[in-house]
């Protein structure tokens, strides 16, 4: 079928809206049409080294639409549903059986390969030459895109795309890492290091199950959306010549409990230098850190990475939306909405800290 979908041509290349030729799908494929996209910072920083050898392709990694056809061997949704995409896993390795498939021994080649694991891709230009996509299992950034059971979640339909959207990432791994991975208890402190749409999630969780939340956020509108979320306090790093002891002295001799969301080596090492003895961090955001051994062993230090907040999408995403009717989760606050043929600039709004949230919505029946 003919669709619109948003090419990267080059490493670091603008976001370009093109007519594609996508597949029909195959038998464990699911065909969806998109109604919203969220933007991840992943979809950004992957851009920018991506393979030359694997371009053009189609990034959009969290993908909300309506279910169009299946292929024959698909249970679990059926054209009609209402459904967010999240990342794929392969169901059948030891870490998806144990119940982690944020962990998949299969998630390179699922998720970033830029094609199915046979080497095919669905997409391709008008002339035939093909655009690599399949980015985790979906490639979102385009008006159909096709997803897999693994990664394709049946949501109510009554809930708006914009919001669904976000749910299959950014929401999930910020919620995720607070009550999945670190799970403080009532009355517990908590460092939020970096305030973007995963930072503000991981705020809103930890402030929904009572925690005393301190955020760390150059952007004044972002520190004071997390106020705004009920955060305790916020810094600006750019204000405090010791991020770290500013943050200690907040939580009475430091937070039990930080995530990083930036993955920048400064920030990392402020937020270990700010645990208090026996500490745990998150690490979320992607980077490369070197920070001092001896302040994380001499003080017992918990240090775990976290992939996707260690998240089932179809049990995660369930969970997501209960909290946002009950209000504990109050997505719209963060969502910027930009069209769909607007996706460099909205790209070019959230890399400048301008927006939060950036999601693309398409016309209805586009």
């Amino acid at each position: 079928m003919r669709i619109q979908a948003a090419l990267v041509e080059s490493p670091s290349g603008p976001f370009t809206i093109h007519q594609l030729d996508l597949d029909e799908p195959r038998p464990d494929e699911i065909l969806v049409r998109t109604t919203a996209v969220g933007i991840c910072h992943t979809d950004l920083s992957t851009r920018r080294i991506w393979p030359q050898e694997r371009l053009p392709m189609v990034f959009g990694h969290e993908g909300a639409g309506v279910v169009e056809a299946v292929g024959d061997a698909v249970t679990t949704v059926v054209p009609g549903d209402t459904v967010c995409l999240s990342f794929r896993s392969c169901s059948a390795c030891q870490p998806c059986a144990a119940g982690a498939p944020a962990y998949c021994e299969s998630a390179g080649i699922l998720n970033f390969s830029g094609s199915r694991p046979d080497g095919s891709t669905p997409l391709a230009r008008l002339d035939g030459s093909p655009v690599y996509g399949n980015f985790f299992g979906q490639s979102a950034f385009a008006t159909h895109c096709l997803a897999f059971e693994s990664n394709t979640i049946k949501v109510p339909a009554d809930l708006p795309p914009a919001v669904v959207a976000p749910l299959g990432c950014g929401v999930q791994t910020g919620v995720g890492t607070v009550r999945s991975v670190l799970r403080p208890a009532p009355g517990d402190t908590l460092a939020v290091f970096g305030a973007g749409g995963v930072g503000l999630s991981a705020v809103m969780a930890a402030v929904a199950d009572g925690c005393t939340v301190i955020a760390v956020d150059p952007v004044a509108a972002r520190r004071a959306m997390a106020l705004e979320l009920g955060a305790a306090a916020v810094i600006d790093p750019t204000a405090e010549d010791d991020v770290a002891a500013a943050v200690r002295d907040l939580t009475h001799g430091g937070p039990h409990h930080a995530v990083d969301t930036t993955g920048q080596p400064a920030v990392v090492s402020q937020a270990i230098s700010a645990l208090r003895k026996r500490g745990t961090l998150a690490l979320v955001g992607l980077g490369t850190a070197e920070f001092d051994t001896m302040s994380a062993i001499t003080k017992g230090l918990t240090i775990r990475g976290v992939t996707e907040g260690d998240a089932v999408p179809a049990e995660a995403i369930p969970q997501l939306i209960s909290l946002h009717r009950q209000g504990k989760l109050p997505l719209d606050k963060l969502i910027t909405e930009f069209p769909f043929t607007d996706i460099e600039a909205a790209a070019k709004a959230a890399s400048a800290g301008h927006v939060i949230k950036p999601v693309l919505t398409f016309p209805q029946g586009s």
